[in-house]
């Protein structure tokens, strides 16, 4: 499937503003591919994906799940909007016929992050927090500076921000996200 076509139908899945949001971290994905001479066309795809089973209600995320034979970790039982990464790679796949491993990494991970990300997995990592629709997160001029600078400690700083947001929220924390933040902070 070419791109045009991607953008066509993701246009007509996602919310506008969720489409408009997907624009900004295809594009923010791009300019950090350029910065650190990772490949454009593959940063720039993965960007416009990540997001991709974000209009799947939750019901149809765990039918997805089970017929997909893929795991549900409690964190994602009790907020089954996670699931959006992991659902994310398989539509990929499945729907936009992407078989890239790198790109399909970094859609699967864009949320919670891993230990060992791959340059791509960073990229759209903070692409997704950076991009020039978010305004909400503090800090975010900093942060979007340090992208450009030092892109593993601008991935430590989302992830503390993350981490103490859930904390403060005390909202359901995918254990994940933790184990990525005591892997940079080493």
């Amino acid at each position: 499937m070419n791109k045009k076509d991607m953008k066509k139908r993701l246009k007509s899945d996602l919310k506008p503003s969720r489409y408009e949001h997907t624009l900004g971290v295809e594009y923010t994905s791009a300019c950090l591919a350029m910065r650190y001479g990772y490949d454009v066309e593959k940063a720039d795809l993965a960007g416009l994906l990540h997001d991709c089973a974000k209009h799947l209600s939750d019901k149809e995320k765990f039918a997805l799940c089970k017929r997909k034979k893929i795991k549900i970790s409690s964190a994602e039982k009790k907020n089954p909007g996670l699931l959006h990464a992991k659902l994310g790679a398989v539509l990929a796949k499945d729907k936009y016929d992407i078989k890239d491993k790198e790109i399909l990494s970094a859609i699967t991970w864009h949320t919670t992050g891993k230990p060992e990300m791959s340059l791509l997995d960073k990229i759209v990592f903070i692409a997704d927090y950076i991009e020039p629709n978010r305004d909400q997160a503090p800090n975010l001029d900093e942060i979007r500076q340090m992208a450009f600078t030092d892109l593993d400690q601008c991935l430590i700083m989302i992830l503390k921000q993350t981490l103490d947001y859930l904390e403060s929220k005390d909202a359901c924390m995918d254990p994940m996200t933790m184990e990525t933040y005591q892997y940079y902070i080493k």
